[in-house]
């Protein structure tokens, strides 16, 4: 990958308009922000403009592009750190006008670009809409870079276009897995195997141990001959993971936590029955990790082990607990896992934490991302 243009290289933005894309998809509870860890990792970028004098103009989306789905909520909560201006219209020939009269180091948030087909579609007419309110483009929306959206690559075509400090942060501190401190531990969780097979192969190769929690280990359960009962597992993958479970760096759970009519227990895998179902990882796959961890410089996890929706997050809790007091540089990703983080208040004990869910994954595979590319042009 090319050195990407930086913001923070440009030498004048005094009374510039900066076209800034963040991603503050954050969720909300009774019309407050619940979760403000997205957009607090975008305030360093902001003030940064502001403080050059620039005219900041934010673009991002938030849910899924229904009516009722506004941003409003994130500018009351960004106005108790500066003055915003919310135009609460995405498509206004009045939006134009109202940031070609800012003042130097004003921010105005424009209202949800998923109100607009084209934000996805990538709409050369909404990104050349998108392109009358800046000057100048920055991406600093890591976690949506992975999209090939109208405000991620189309409108970085049609304007001057830089990394902001968070994107270029991401990039730096997972670009480290790729040439790693060994040894180096690898943990993949969640569900969805079929998106994680390349990136859980690509691994095997460069990790000195791989573990595989949450619903993808139950796939490997299966494979090594195992009863899972119920659990969440994809048929269409088993083939393939043939070879992957005789790889000498894989790690798969030896007990596992199964809910069933009588609740929940702890079983060594061989002895989960048809009637049960997985929901997270035991207490001795968490001990042999310690071994594991303890000896580790380098630890790189995305996704939760448990199934987080029904409350079944102990083991992950256990583990971010190991990793925060070992030595090793570590970084996590994975919305439901920064989640738990973000519960026990415990960023700082982490070396970075990533923003991006599937944008990890697609940089970590990849070793780039739409988004990313469209700046290097």
């Amino acid at each position: 990958m090319q050195s990407l243009p930086l913001i923070t290289e440009v030498k004048d933005l005094r009374g510039k308009r900066i076209l800034l894309r963040l991603d503050l998809n954050v969720p909300l509870l009774n019309g407050e922000v619940r979760d403000t860890y997205r957009i607090d990792q975008s305030l360093r970028t902001i003030e940064y403009l502001r403080m050059e004098g620039a005219r900041v103009v934010i673009i991002a989306h938030i849910g899924k592009g229904k009516p009722s789905d506004t941003l409003a909520p994130v500018a009351e909560y960004l106005s108790k750190k500066f003055p915003v201006t919310f135009l609460d219209t995405l498509m206004s020939p009045e939006n134009e006008r109202v940031t070609k009269a800012m003042n130097d180091g004003d921010v105005v948030l424009v209202e949800n670009l998923r109100h607009n087909e084209g934000e996805e579609h990538n709409d050369p007419l909404f990104a050349q809409y998108l392109a009358t309110l800046g000057d100048m483009y920055v991406n600093d929306a890591f976690s949506v870079s992975h999209r090939a959206h109208a405000s991620v690559v189309g409108v970085a075509e049609l304007l001057p276009h830089y990394a902001g400090m968070l994107l270029a942060e991401e990039i730096k501190h997972l670009s480290v897995a790729f040439d790693p401190e060994h040894p180096f531990l690898f943990i993949l969780g969640g569900a969805k195997i079929s998106t994680k097979m390349p990136l859980l192969k690509k691994f095997l190769e460069i990790a000195d141990h791989v573990f595989v929690g949450g619903a993808i280990a139950n796939n490997f359960l299966k494979v090594a001959g195992h009863e899972i009962g119920t659990s969440v597992y994809d048929a269409t993958e088993l083939e393939g993971l043939e070879e992957s479970m005789k790889h000498e760096c894989l790690i798969i759970p030896s007990d596992v936590v199964v809910q069933n009519d009588s609740g929940a227990e702890t079983r060594k895998v061989g002895d989960v029955v048809a009637t049960d179902m997985i929901v997270d990882v035991g207490g001795d796959t968490i001990k042999h990790l310690e071994g594991v961890i303890g000896t580790a410089r380098l630890i790189v996890w995305n996704g939760p082990l448990g199934y987080y929706e029904n409350g079944f997050t102990d083991g992950t809790r256990e583990l971010l607990g190991l990793i925060a007091g070992s030595s090793a540089m570590s970084i996590i990703g994975g919305g439901d896992t920064v989640a738990l983080i973000d519960e026990m208040g415990a960023h700082d004990q982490f070396t970075f934490v990533s923003t991006g869910g599937g944008a990890m994954l697609d940089f970590l595979a990849n070793e780039t991302l739409p988004g990313i590319q469209a700046l290097e042009k």
